[in-house]
């Protein structure tokens, strides 16, 4: 089996390559990324091959997918701030896109797993998020990623393109990018923690996320392809482990054996206040995935930060 991996250089993207290289079923992985958030050496040491490029130039996608036998879409313009800054780009990357590497996908017959996001439960104050619920996206991140998913499912309906839209919550781990304004929470957290800074809560903190570790999210992702799993229906990709800011702080001292400064600010536009998943759909079609427990995902994901060069003594002094 032969799969590309669009975003392959990025954060989820590059666990993902990584997962699918050692599995027996896959014979080769190719990972297209523009690099605009992704990493060359996120892909290191890795047999996958690096195409640079974006999923917007419709004539490198078309002869891409036209190679492989899956697509992993995972390219995207991440970010509810940056969304706000910018919500064209965001729109054409994640909605326009996702519509892009469909219509490769249906002209060439390919399976095609997508990322929706969690974002587009929105406003809707329902605990936990299931797929039934309706959506109030408050963002136009949330906005474009409704949309690509909408697209997948509707591709699947209309023209009998096998897919699997899935609306991840919070991933985190090994080689999420910081040091910069949109940087996710935990990646944040653990830069400042680190660095000896506070670290800057907006809000009150007792806002929820649930966080998914990275290696769970690539492990249902190369069974989605190595199965070709579709369904009619959004799936959640979270495990329903609601966790406050607060409570996260709490268990990142403990990781780090110290404590750390915390510094509220104001609370930012488009922010979900509450988020768990109900995993029903997503334990029925991967019974065999097993979540990492978060203490466990927080201690492997800050033992990869302080082998970084930027975090040695040397750097910080």
């Amino acid at each position: 089996m032969r799969v590309l991996v669009t975003g392959g250089a990025g954060f989820i993207g590059a666990n993902t390559c990584r997962e699918l290289s050692i599995r027996p079923e896959v014979e080769s992985v190719i990972a297209l990324d523009d690099l605009s958030t992704g990493f060359v050496e996120n892909l290191a040491g890795l047999p996958a091959r690096l195409v640079t490029g974006s999923i917007l130039d419709r004539d490198l996608l078309d002869g891409l997918v036209d190679r492989v036998d899956a697509v992993v879409h995972l390219a995207a313009r991440p970010s509810v701030p940056r969304s706000l800054a910018d919500p064209v780009a965001s729109h054409e990357a994640n909605a326009t896109g996702t519509l892009y590497v469909l219509e490769a996908c249906r002209r060439a017959g390919t399976y095609v797993v997508a990322a929706s996001s969690s974002s587009v439960y929105g406003s809707v104050a329902a605990l936990p998020k299931h797929e039934d619920l309706p959506t109030r996206p408050m963002s136009p991140y949330a906005a474009s990623k409704l949309a690509a998913e909408g697209q997948v499912l509707a591709y699947r309906s209309a023209f009998g393109v096998p897919t699997l839209a899935l609306r991840f919550f919070n991933v985190y781990g090994p080689m999420q990018s910081v040091g910069h304004a949109y940087a996710a929470v935990i990646p944040a957290f653990i830069d400042a923690a680190l660095r000896g800074a506070p670290l800057t809560v907006h809000g009150d903190g007792t806002q929820s996320r649930d966080f998914t570790y990275v290696g769970s999210v690539a492990q249902v992702l190369a069974d989605a392809v190595i199965r070709r799993v579709t369904s009619e229906t959004p799936v959640n990709l979270a495990y329903g482990n609601r966790v406050s800011l607060l409570a996260l702080i709490d268990r990142l001292a403990a990781v780090l054996e110290r404590p750390v400064e915390v510094e509220h600010v104001a609370p930012r536009v488009g922010d979900v206040r509450e988020s768990q998943a109900d995993h029903t759909r997503l334990s029925t079609l991967f019974p065999t995935v097993r979540p990492v427990p978060l203490d466990e995902g927080l201690a492997a994901t800050v033992r990869w930060y302080q082998e970084l060069s930027r975090y040695a003594p040397a750097a910080m002094a």
